[in-house]
Order: structure tokens, then sequence, then C-alpha cells
């Protein structure tokens, strides 16, 4: 073990349900930031502040591509800062949040509309900008932490879970109570003061959850540093381990399937089964089959394993994308129902996804000696962000070329050729997706339940060592 560094387990409270639901607020406060942003941000700019859809889109183009980069930087301090009383990330989690909540408020002051053009958008470009890096200066302590407060596969699952349902609570609550409330008159138009207000109420909230993630939560699992890891050996280590790299090729296909259903979705109910009922009920799925699937998560890790379960799991969404695909259907309540079982493929895989990565930390360590959490979990988000990049420009590309006409008014009649093309694709992406994920995982992906079990023990007598070492040097000392 490289000697630069000592981790040890600290004596605590032995994991429990604190620890769980701790975490989990963590990403409903997440949320109460990203899903805002996600869902609101564009009409708030487009029907509030006055831009152009293509002057946001450029916008958010290179907002994202220097944010991407600012999660490997923001893993890379995290790794190197100091361990305090209360752990490494937390101390983050604390500080960061503030900056991260008034420049989420930021983003939606109304008044900017009253500015030039050029002011405006030199105005949203450095508070999207900002808040962007204050959002990664939080969301990679908060992801790394995992790894840190146990070392148990079984506890790393609950704690993915618990992040998963978090995640779709807090989603759930943005994206339905909040039109609620940001709309005014019978004809609902967007009021800028009430969506200001609402964000504050949004940013308030966001920062009760984070309390609560840090109060309750313990990290026990600790590296003391002497010295950072020369970069070099640190890329050298990263790109020797192949769980990464595999896992982060598996997100990729993920996230991607993820951005892209979800817009298809909308256009396939509108257009195709013109239905939007149905459109409403497909869409709750995101979130329903991650919570539907949450009792079961941690039984099946230990059954069968994370990476077995979650490729049968996508071999099975796949398969019942794929008979959709094949019978092309004109019924929208057989869509629904097979809609329903293939989502549960990819829900498995985002149930675990959290533990996923808190595997690959551990194995880095094995491989090389150092721990990285900050710049392992860095690298897979820089990952997820370019597969959402990748999926919104290859989106609407392939709209475009499938022949969607566009409109400012009710809407465009499209073609039986364009609307039965838009069921191909709406069909087509989650199957190749969904199966490319599952292959990756069966022929490339190293870490099965075995290898994951021993790197656990592994690092559990490593770390037990080091911590006898540390209490006998303290010992000594007095």
């Amino acid at each position: 073990m490289d000697k630069t560094q000592k981790t040890v387990t600290v004596a605590a409270a032995p994991f429990n349900i604190k620890d769980k639901v701790g975490y989990m607020f963590g990403d409903i406060g997440n949320n109460f930031s990203f899903n805002v942003v996600n869902s609101f941000l564009m009409i708030f700019y487009t029907n509030v502040l006055g831009l152009t859809g293509a002057q946001v889109g450029v916008l958010f183009l290179l907002a994202r591509f220097i944010d991407a980069f600012a999660d490997i930087t923001v893993g890379r301090l995290v790794d190197n800062s100091k361990l305090h009383k209360i752990g490494r990330f937390k101390p983050w989690i604390n500080r960061m949040k503030y900056p991260l909540l008034i420049f989420l408020v930021l983003l939606y002051v109304p008044v900017v509309k009253d500015w030039a053009m050029p002011a405006r958008l030199v105005y949203v470009f450095v508070t999207y900008l900002g808040w962007g890096i204050f959002y990664s200066s939080v969301n990679i302590p908060y992801g790394s932490m995992a790894s840190a407060i146990s070392s148990d596969p079984n506890d790393k699952t609950s704690l993915s879970t618990f992040r998963a349902l978090g995640s779709a609570l807090g989603s759930a609550i943005t994206s339905y109570i909040l039109p609620m409330f940001i709309y005014i008159g019978a004809t609902q138009t967007i009021s800028g003061s009430r969506f200001f207000w609402v964000v504050v109420v949004c940013a308030i909230l966001g920062w009760g959850c984070y309390m609560l993630t840090t109060n309750l939560t313990t990290e026990r699992v600790r590296t003391e540093k002497s010295e950072k890891v020369p970069m070099k050996a640190l890329v050298k280590g990263l790109f020797e381990n192949k769980a990464l790299i595999v896992l982060v090729l598996v997100d990729i296909m993920i996230v991607i399937n993820q951005n892209l259903s979800g817009t298809m979705i909308s256009y396939l109910f509108n257009d195709y089964f013109r239905n939007k009922g149905a459109m409403s009920i497909a869409l709750i799925f995101n979130f329903a089959t991650v919570i539907l699937l949450a009792p079961f998560g941690n039984w099946f890790t230990q059954k069968f394993g994370r990476k077995e379960t979650s490729i049968v799991a996508l071999l099975f969404g796949a398969l019942m994308y794929g008979i959709l695909f094949i019978t092309h259907t004109q019924s929208a309540t057989f869509y629904l129902v097979m809609l329903f079982f293939g989502s549960l493929g990819a829900g498995m895989f985002n149930l675990m996804v959290w533990a996923f990565i808190t595997d690959v930390i551990d194995n880095h360590e094995v491989l090389t000696g150092t721990r990285e959490d900050g710049v392992v979990y860095g690298v897979n988000s820089f990952a997820r962000k370019v597969a959402q990049a990748i999926a919104g420009g290859f989106g609407g590309f392939m709209l475009t070329f499938i022949g969607y006409q566009s409109s400012t008014g009710g809407g465009a009649i499209q073609s039986d050729a364009v609307i039965h093309r838009i069921y191909n694709l709406a069909t087509l992406i989650p199957t190749v997706c969904l199966l490319a994920a599952a292959l990756l995982l069966l022929f490339f992906y190293p870490l099965g339940k075995k290898l994951v079990n021993s790197n656990a023990a592994t690092l559990a007598k490593i770390h037990a060592e080091n911590t006898a070492e540390e209490k006998e040097d303290s010992e000594t000392d007095k």
C-alpha cells in the first residue's frame, strides 16, 4: 500500500437507518437545485428574460462543457483537502451549499429582463456557469461520501437505494408541484416574480435537506494523506481500473437512454397515440419503478450480486422494448404495460449505480494502493454530463432527420411516415442502449459478486491494521 496515505475506520456508531435517511435527503436537496434548473430554467430564460432558444442552447452547451471538467477538478480538490474531525466530505457540503443555493436564486432574478440584451447574456452566462461549478462542489463530495460511510457492500447497496429514492422523490416534488405555483391566470402565463419566490423556497428546502445529510450521516472510512498523489500516477491508475472504464461506458448508455426516452415519450404520445393522459402515466414510470424496486435491491445484491442482477434486468428491459419495436402496436394501453416492464430494467441499474461507483472506488484502492473517492466519482459524473450533452444534440438531430415539422402555433400535423418513425425511435433507442449496457457489463465489467466481496475483505483487513497502528502510535505519544 502507498505510505503517503493511510485509510482507517474510526470508532463510531454502527451503520444504521440514520445514515440511509440522511444520505437520501442529500439527493432530495440536490433535486431542489438540479431539477429546478433542468426542468424550468430554459422556459424562464425564454418566457421571462426574453432570450431566444438559440441563445439558451449555446449557453447550455458552453457551460455544460466547462462544468463537466469542473467535476474532475473538484474531485481532485476534495481528495486532497484537509481531513476534519467529521471527515473529508461533509465539510465541503457544509461550506459549499451556501454559494450553490445563492446562485440558484440568482438564476431566477426577474428584474434582469429589463436590462439591455448584452447585459442579460453576460448575467445569465456568469450565474449559470457559477451555479454549475458550485453544484459540482456539493454533488461530488456528496456522491463520494457513500464509500466513506461504510465499507460493507450491502450497506453501500442500501445507500444507493435510498439515494435513488431521494432522487425520485425530489424529482417528483419539483416536477409536479412547482408548476402549480409559477403560472398565473386562466391563460397560464408564467410569472417572473412567482418563479423567483418559488425558487427561494426551493433553496431554503435544499438547505434543510443538506443539513439533515451532514447531521445524520457518519464518515467511518477516512484517509489521511501526507502528500498528493502525482497526477501522472493518478491518471495511470484510472486507466488501469478496467471497472471504472466499463462503468463509464455503461453509464453513458443508460443516461443517453434516459434523456432520449424521456424526450421521445412526449412526441410519441402527442403525435402517434395522441393521448395526453397516457403520456402523464408514462412519465410517472420514471419515478415509480425506482420506488417499486427499492425494497428488493438489497436482497437481489446479497443473493446474486450487483453486476449479475443488473445484467438480467437490463436484458429484460431490452427484450420488452424490442417486443414493442417489432409489434409496432397501435394500443396505448399495451404500450404502457410493456413500457412499465421495460423501465424496470433501467430502473434496477439506476437503483444500484451509486453502489457500483463505490465498488469501483474500492477496486481502485486495491489496484493502486491509493484511495481517490472524489476523482473516481468525478470521472463518472463527467461521463454522465457528456452523455447528457450527446443525448440533447442527438435527439434534436434525429427529429430533424426523420422530417418532424416544428411550429409556433397549435402544433403541426405530422405525416404518417414521420409518426411511425417517431415510434421506431422511441422503441429502438432503449432496446439498443439497454442491450449494449448489459453486454458491456456481462463481457467486460470485472466486479462480480465474488470480487466485490473479496475487495471488501482485503480493504477491511488493511484498514483494520492501519487503525490498530494509529491507535498504537497515539498511545505511544502519550
